[in-house]
């Protein structure tokens, strides 16, 4: 199949092109993996993935401009495209790449710095705050709280002083008559033993459903 003039031209340029894009991804892809600072044990893995995308990007680009015919002079423009790359471009385009990589350091430190010094430090320094408040408030509070017992101490040792006369009688009447009936009828004993057997039914009531949840 015969290729006009004109076609053949247009293939030179676009893989003269594809040429200098190769050159432009390339260096783009070993500066970011020297930033990156990828081990070496992926280079070989990055750099076949690198050729296979190339490979297919260069194809694609063929078979738009002549079908897919491969002829000596697809071969001659897509050498000359990388040449004329490494000659003219390569150096501007790895400043490019790594001026781009610096920016985006720059911002998001930038970012990072004023989230926190926007919204972490205020929300700690509110946090701070807020515990010294209420530290103060509870501090106060009890500080208080012992004034009133210091004030009503003499009130309430009055008005014990001035009731003792009728509390006193009842005191002895109950210490005379009902604790003997406690002493008697086991109260203490009783409670100790009815508190052991709730317990005792409380714990067999969980094992029991202890069991049941295992078994589902």
């Amino acid at each position: 199949m015969s290729v006009s003039l004109s076609v053949q031209w247009w293939t030179m340029m676009t893989m003269l092109l594809s040429g200098i894009g190769m050159g432009i991804v390339f260096d783009g892809y070993r500066v970011v993996s020297d930033e990156l600072r990828i081990s070496r044990i992926w280079v070989p893995i990055f750099d076949l993935l690198y050729w296979i995308a190339a490979t297919i990007a260069v194809f694609q680009v063929l078979s738009s401009s002549n079908h897919g015919e491969v002829r000596f002079y697809v071969f001659l423009g897509l050498l000359l495209g990388i040449a004329c790359y490494y000659w003219l471009f390569s150096k501007i385009t790895v400043r490019v790449v790594q001026l781009l990589i610096q920016t985006v350091r720059a911002v998001t430190k930038f970012t990072i710095q004023a989230f926190m010094i926007l919204i972490v430090k205020p929300l700690v320094l509110l946090y701070r705050l807020a515990r010294l408040v209420l530290a103060f408030f509870r501090a106060f509070t009890i500080f208080l709280f012992k004034i009133v017992i210091q004030l009503f101490r003499p009130l309430w040792l009055l008005i014990s002083w001035m009731t003792k006369p009728i509390w006193k009688p009842v005191f002895r009447w109950c210490k005379k008559r009902v604790y003997p009936i406690i002493a008697k009828w086991r109260v203490a004993e009783r409670f100790q033993t009815g508190k052991g057997a709730v317990q005792g039914l409380w714990q067999r009531w969980k094992n029991r459903n202890d069991a049941k949840k295992e078994d589902d």
